[in-house]
């Protein structure tokens, strides 16, 4: 029955949500302990494939199965979903001997995985299910049998899946995050297969966004000051590197020491005017990082080194670079 929104008894919804939150909490728990054998076997099935994890599930176990895949995927395990229904219309096709297949299924008996089961069967690719019934169909024909705790579903009525989807999504969850353990997946991994959005930018490199070559610009400490200016309008950083005999930087010369030493600073040498030691960083690091450097130290430009060439200028980063590529 609807109710007015004046009618609405706001303890009674935070109490239902709280009970909610509570009891898939306390179901996740008891998916914890209740990880075994059958959770390694799992892994080592999905590390011994030269394939594919083929996923599949019916309605909500659907959309389980879509994020597990996403997940799976995105971690350095290929994956993909197939919907059942369309398993049975040619796209069984997809799926390949050198595959696994895993099917979630709270019930274990959902009617339009029965094909996806014989099709693994017939053609002997490792089956791999999710289940919450023992003694299940699924189960039964599943060469890795995953049984799900016993636990009752979070609304009034115990009928809408919630516990049981949730923890299906956490075990997902699990299989990924020790899949990716197990294959030492780098941040630099990761940011291959997520190029694009906030997450990407947090993953990028000083590296992939430095400026190097003759686009650096730098100077040798005996050098005019007038050399300098032209070397620092030329590459326009604002700011010029200066090295010393064996490559190493030694200073800077920014706009700032320029205004320290407008009196005669054209019959100045480099040398007396550099300001000695800059910050620099890794070309290794993240632009996060670099970002994080220039904030705390209210400067604008970075030159990077190399970890194996430490002291010698490999690049130059600036903030709007930084901000260009969606690095905040």
């Amino acid at each position: 029955m609807l109710t007015t929104p004046h009618s609405i008894d706001s303890e009674a919804l935070l109490a239902t949500g709280r009970r909610v939150i509570g009891t898939e909490a306390s179901a996740l728990g008891q998916l914890a302990e209740s990880l075994g054998p059958t959770f390694v076997e799992a892994i080592r099935r999905i590390l011994a494939s030269p394939g594919r994890t083929i996923i599949s599930g019916m309605g909500k176990s659907g959309h389980i199965a879509r994020k597990i895949a996403a997940t799976l995927a995105s971690t350095g395990t290929p994956s993909m979903f197939v919907h059942p229904a369309e398993a049975s219309h040619g796209d069984l096709g997809m799926i390949t001997p050198d595959d696994v297949v895993l099917l979630l299924s709270n019930s274990g008996e959902t009617p339009e995985l029965a094909d996806l089961i014989a099709y693994s069967r017939r053609f002997a690719i490792p089956l791999i299910g999710v289940a919450g019934r023992p003694g299940s169909t699924l189960l039964r024909q599943s060469d890795v049998a995953i049984l799900l705790p016993p636990a009752p579903e979070a609304c009034s009525v115990g009928l809408a899946p919630t516990t049981s989807t949730t923890m299906t999504l956490a075990l997902g969850d699990a299989l990924a995050v020790a899949l990716m353990e197990h294959r030492h997946f780098t941040p630099e991994d990761f940011r291959g297969f997520h190029p694009g959005g906030k997450l990407g930018a947090r993953l990028t490199t000083v590296a992939s966004l430095m400026h190097s070559g003759d686009q650096l610009p730098l100077i040798n400490p005996e050098a005019p000051m007038g050399d300098a200016l032209l070397e620092m309008s030329r590459k326009g950083f604002g700011v010029v590197g200066v090295t010393g005999a064996d490559g190493h930087l030694i200073g800077i010369v920014t706009d700032g020491d320029l205004r320290r030493h407008m009196d005669g600073l054209l019959d100045r040498r480099v040398a007396e005017v550099m300001t000695a030691e800059p910050s620099t960083i890794s070309t290794a690091s993240l632009a996060s990082e670099a970002l994080g450097v220039m904030n705390s130290k209210k400067i604008t430009t970075l030159f990077a080194e190399a970890p194996d060439a430490p002291g010698i200028p490999a690049g130059i980063l600036h903030v709007h670079d930084c901000l260009r590529a969606g690095v905040v």
